[in-house]
């Protein structure tokens, strides 16, 4: 179980640190002057570099937290478990946004400015230290 976990430790910080910064590409991107095609391309492209490979580290974190959870029934019963899976959720859903906000990029259908997504960008930071504080405090 110690291996499961120090893995699902690994990945899920992997994936927070492509959350950290993939918005930080998108306060660049809502930057760009009109006309500078090539920094905005070069922006798209590593924006789109790198939310594939974030999802690729969020579906080993997911799938070990779920083999935490069913295979050893870590937390079952437990309203902190409840909460951090809620926090979970709320992840995907960011990480889900991240992917949409991308598109419109691409699309030029941004509408967002750069302090928008400078305040967007400090979310998962609060998710983060929710799910830590639940895992190793478990309040309730």
């Amino acid at each position: 179980m110690l291996w499961v976990k120090a893995f699902h430790i690994v990945f899920v910080a992997s994936w927070f640190a492509g959350l950290f910064y993939l918005p930080r590409i998108f306060v660049n991107l809502a930057m760009v002057p009109p006309g500078s095609e090539a920094e905005r391309a070069r922006l798209l492209l590593m924006a789109r570099k790198l939310l594939r490979f974030t999802t690729m580290l969020a579906v080993p974190a997911l799938a070990l937290g779920l083999w935490l959870w069913l295979g050893y029934g870590i937390g079952r019963g437990s309203g902190w478990l409840h909460a951090k899976l809620a926090v979970v959720l709320l992840t995907i859903g960011y990480h889900h946004g991240c992917a949409v906000m991308l598109r419109k990029f691409e699309s030029g259908a941004s509408q967002r400015g750069h302090r928008w997504f400078r305040v967007f960008n400090e979310v998962p930071v609060l998710f983060l230290v929710a799910a830590v504080i639940l895992v190793v405090v478990k309040p309730f």
